[in-house]
């Protein structure tokens, strides 16, 4: 159901090296992979795209307000006021959707998975936040991920395609014809991108909150991994930078950890609920990365100085990992 990129002669090649053994095979994919890389990562000339990111900026993100918290963390019984409220602390859904605005939501569907495994986003957050963008006048909402399982299960058995549809939302599969290849930041080179991110006045990130055997954990800016089709095994040749690579070229407007069911271990993919921790809990925010600070601390107890993603965010000044300094507000209802 992903993107079918990937030219016959260059997976043929892929193929060939995924199957090399022993040291030399090791050697030889090693060095395959630098070259490959290294074209990846060429820019072609005169390519349109190659501006999108600069361009989402005026678009999308908001200038900061001093009156108001860039980190709200609401704790209660419902999912669906849980996002009303934390929304309502950042200054109201109108501070982020205006009338006519075609707005991209972005979850976590990766995994087929029920929601109390919590693999996957809370098909409740996801419903309230179409609901809410649709009451402040939004022309379209678009709720849309690339599935890591087959993306039918993970749409269907995740709740969200039809929490969602309920709500007016648009859900987009990610077939072939929803992808367009773009240039990304860094050395991530030509990809795959899903349209509606590309031409979506406003994207609103509602990542899940859970553990990640590779990065420790995985919260709003891992997930942009899921906006990209192709050969994502490749971004985890160097999984830190190709995560704020993905954070700085999708720019979201405004995110939300859903932290109401926390994966604590087995991440990314779970399915045992004894690896589930119940919080009750969402955590949104105008600055990424100190929403992922914050959780990060909070539910794992990591320095977020230990996670190298966050790190390289904070020096190109995606946000600031020290979230103990941003203007914050916690209310439990």
């Amino acid at each position: 159901m992903g993107a079918k990129t990937d030219l016959p002669g260059r997976r043929h090649a892929l193929l060939k090296l995924a199957r090399l053994g022993g040291l030399g095979g090791l050697g030889a994919a090693t060095a395959g992979l630098g070259v490959w890389l290294s074209a990846r990562s060429k820019q072609p000339e005169e390519n349109p795209e190659e501006s999108l990111a600069a361009s989402f900026e005026p678009r999308r993100n908001l200038p900061p307000d001093p009156n108001l918290p860039e980190l709200v963390v609401v704790q209660g019984e419902d999912p669906r006021l849980l996002v009303r409220r934390s929304l309502e602390g950042l200054g109201g859904i109108g501070r982020f959707v205006v009338q006519g605005d075609v707005v991209l939501i972005k979850p976590n569907i990766a995994w087929d998975r029920t929601p109390e495994q919590a693999a996957n986003t809370n098909p409740q957050v996801v419903a309230e936040m179409v609901r809410l963008c649709r009451e402040a006048g939004a022309r379209k909402v678009i709720v849309t991920d690339v599935s890591c399982n087959d993306p039918r299960r993970c749409f269907r058995r995740s709740g969200i395609a039809e929490a969602a549809s309920a709500e007016g939302a648009e859900v987009v599969l990610p077939e072939d014809r929803h992808f367009k290849r773009v240039n990304l930041p860094g050395n991530l080179g030509s990809w795959p991108v899903l349209e509606p991110l590309l031409t979506a006045d406003k994207v609103i990130n509602i990542p899940v909150a859970k553990h990640h055997s590779l990065t420790g954990v995985t919260l709003g800016m891992k997930n942009w991994i899921g906006i990209v089709g192709g050969p994502r095994v490749w971004l985890h040749q160097d999984i830190h930078t190709s995560v704020v690579d993905l954070a700085e070229f999708a720019r979201p407007t405004v995110t939300i950890i859903d932290a109401y069911r926390v994966l604590v271990r087995n991440g990314p993919t779970g399915g045992s609920l004894s690896d589930v921790e119940v919080r009750k809990t969402l955590i949104a925010g105008t600055d990424p990365v100190a929403l992922d600070a914050y959780a990060a601390k909070t539910y794992w107890n990591l320095d977020p100085r230990s996670l190298r993603y966050l790190k390289i965010a904070s020096d190109r000044g995606l946000g600031n990992m020290n979230f103990e300094q941003v203007r914050s507000q916690k209310v439990t209802l």
